[in-house]
């Protein structure tokens, strides 16, 4: 019988395809809800949650506070986990899972500013119908980019 340390030397991890890793992050404050305009493809110009790839190495939470402060420039906020999102074809570049995470804040506490691949960010307004109202702009969370309709929702019932 061989040792962990040879079976590991061994190991072929070629063996199994490797999906990419995302986390997403859902803002609530209130009845509102943090959205970023998609700067790049794919969804380019579509409204989401903040959210990106995973570092190597990186622990998922951390990946999630990165990929905020990056979009939004918000930090130090206290993030809980959603869920996790495997559905093949959420995300059209590929095999793609992704942690979801929540915090309620005061907006007050904070400011936003969009940045790195986030063309804007804004707060929505969540109204009873569930459509989401900023200004003038009025979305649906059949609007949204990838599956953040079913994020946000998971995040709703968590509140």
């Amino acid at each position: 019988m061989m040792s962990e340390e040879e079976y590991l030397a061994n190991y072929d991890d070629s063996r199994y395809p490797k999906p990419s890793v995302t986390a997403d992050i859902v803002i609530l404050a209130g009845n509102e809800i943090l959205l970023i305009k998609r700067g790049n493809h794919p969804f380019m110009g579509k409204w989401a949650t903040p959210g990106g790839f995973a570092n190597k190495n990186e622990e998922l939470v951390m990946t999630a506070k990165r990929e905020l402060e990056e979009e939004t420039g918000i930090t130090g906020v206290s993030l809980s986990l959603v869920g996790v999102y495997s559905k093949p074809g959420r995300d059209p570049r590929g095999w793609v899972i992704s942690t979801a995470y929540k915090a309620t804040i005061n907006k007050e506490d904070i400011s936003v500013k969009a940045a790195d691949d986030a063309a804007d960010a804004r707060w929505f307004t969540i109204m009873d119908d569930m459509t989401l109202v900023s200004g003038d702009l009025h979305l649906t969370l059949d609007d949204l980019a990838f599956d953040h309709k079913d994020i946000i929702k998971d995040a709703l019932k968590r509140a």
